[in-house]
């Protein structure tokens, strides 16, 4: 029997809130997952992670198969020990960054067939080897189905084809992964922004058998909008008692929207990518900390915010930071922006509980069209 079990403990409208449980521990939802991409949440200690409220973090399985290479790892303890992160971990598939090589892979039945883009060596991704590096040398918690990311925009028959290929991809995945009692596999619904083929991938996604279902294909360019409506189609053709993932995304406004929709769990690369590049995220959209207005700006990002990175330094230091092109300005600013992505998850918690969902979600709205307004 799966030692990992999904329960759901308030649900307001559409919105929920519940606990993912594993054996390495609990994961709230709706949760947030800082991405680290190789073996490290850029920037930030694997203690700063924790304290800041993640209680899973996502790992790549393309950049560690490529560096230091997923035996490695393995032969090293796996990648919970090699990175010191002993809460859960997910690990997507490699599929995405290997779609983005365009000229470095060739696609067929079997797998993928790509060029390092580090020193150009070729390596196979079939099916069976994505859940090989994922679940048996990594050892990550949660696995992903190999899939292949469709492009946008697409034609409905590009997509079809994607989705059919990516179909036939999870059945594979499921029969490699076989039954365990400590690790997940999530399969991933495709479809692009077609309802008929979201509804078809969705109902046969779930005929193969997955420990939870990822909505994939979005955060590719399609906007907002466009985004909540696949949402809309797709969220209500899931099963209710398991975890839903929207993979990628991404802006905290995608996240209070995806949230309102049925969405437990999320990653992106923004929180720490916008810190690095001098820009914090707030209830009202990103905050340039490079802009001369806050040269002698006394204030913190945010004292709401149990984080030091958030709580005690001015913006005015943070501004002589970045400008001094000095590494603690990434540090601080990336560990400010996973603290306020989980922040913001912890108020959605709150306001799901609490039956205030579409108030919390509401005044959201509002604070962050006056935020972008304002930066016009």
């Amino acid at each position: 029997m799966s030692q990992i079990r999904f329960e759901l403990h308030a649900n307001d409208g559409a919105a929920r809130t519940g606990v993912l449980k594993t054996p390495r521990g609990d994961i709230r939802t709706p949760a947030f997952m800082p991405v680290g991409t190789a073996a490290t949440v850029k920037a930030l200690y694997p203690e700063q992670v924790r304290s800041a409220g993640a209680d899973i973090i996502l790992g790549n399985t393309y950049h560690l198969m490529l560096r230091p290479g997923a035996d490695r790892i393995h032969r090293l303890g796996g990648l919970h020990e090699f990175m010191r992160w002993d809460g859960p971990i997910l690990t997507d598939s490699g599929g995405f960054q290997v779609w983005s090589l365009a000229g470095l892979r060739k696609l067929t039945e079997e797998g993928v067939d790509f060029q390092s883009h580090i020193d150009g060596s070729k390596y196979h991704l079939s099916p069976e080897r994505a859940i090989e590096i994922q679940a048996d040398l990594l050892g990550a918690d949660i696995s992903m189905q190999l899939d292949e990311c469709t492009n946008f925009p697409c034609t409905e028959e590009d997509a079809r084809s994607s989705m059919e290929l990516s179909l036939r991809w999870g059945a594979r995945c499921k029969a490699a992964f076989g039954a365990r009692e400590t690790q997940a596999l999530f399969g991933i619904v495709q479809g692009s922004v077609f309802d008929d083929l979201r509804k078809e991938s969705a109902a046969r996604t779930i005929e193969t058998g997955f420990d939870g279902y990822a909505i994939g294909g979005l955060a590719v360019g399609e906007g907002l909008e466009t985004m909540c409506h696949v949402l809309d189609i797709t969220v209500p053709a899931l099963p209710a008692n398991k975890p839903h993932y929207l993979m990628g995304v991404g802006k905290p406004i995608d996240l209070v929207e995806a949230v309102s929709r049925g969405i437990d769990m999320f990653d992106c690369v923004m929180p720490t990518r916008s810190g690095r590049h001098g820009q914090a995220w707030s209830d009202y959209g990103p905050v340039n900390l490079k802009r001369a207005e806050f040269a002698e700006d006394n204030s913190p990002l945010d004292p709401d915010i149990d984080c030091p990175a958030s709580r005690d330094y001015s913006k005015a230091y943070l501004h002589h930071l970045v400008r001094a092109g000095e590494y603690l300005a990434a540090m601080l600013l990336s560990w400010h922006n996973v603290a306020y992505y989980e922040h913001l998850m912890a108020r959605m918690r709150a306001a799901i509980r609490e039956g205030r969902f579409d108030a919390f979600a509401s005044e959201f709205r509002a604070r962050w069209a006056q935020g972008m307004s304002a930066k016009d």
